[in-house]
C-alpha cells in the first residue's frame, strides 16, 4: 500500500502528485465551482504493479471526499475506476452517470 502522506495536491500545476522512485505519478485536474474535473492520469513506466493505479486513485478520491466537492472524471481510466467502485459514485454531481 502507498503511504497517504506522500500524496501532494499541487495547486499551482493543478495536479495530484505521488513520487515514485525518481518520477511522479500525476492526475491533472480542473477546479470549477464545487466540482473537480479529473482530466488526465500519468503513471510512470517504472511502475509495474496494477495495484498502484488503484491505490493512487483511492488516495485522490479520499482527499477530494474530505473537501466535500463533486468529482467529474473525464479521463477514461478514472471513469472506469468510478464504475468499478460504487462508493465513489456518490461523489458525482447530480445528473452525471458513469
Amino acid at each position: 500500500m502507498i503511504d497517504a502522506a506522500e500524496l501532494v495536491d499541487n495547486d499551482f500545476l493543478r495536479q495530484f502528485e505521488l513520487k515514485v522512485e525518481d518520477d511522479l505519478a500525476k492526475i491533472e485536474y480542473s477546479l470549477q465551482d464545487r466540482k473537480i474535473f479529473l482530466t488526465k492520469m500519468f503513471i510512470p513506466e517504472c511502475v509495474t504493479s496494477e495495484e498502484f493505479e488503484t491505490n493512487f486513485l483511492i488516495m485522490v478520491f479520499e482527499n477530494i471526499s474530505e473537501r466535500n466537492i463533486s468529482v467529474v472524471p473525464t479521463s477514461p481510466e478514472i471513469a472506469k475506476f468510478v464504475r468499478r467502485n460504487r462508493k465513489y459514485q456518490k461523489m458525482l454531481p447530480v445528473g452525471i452517470r458513469i
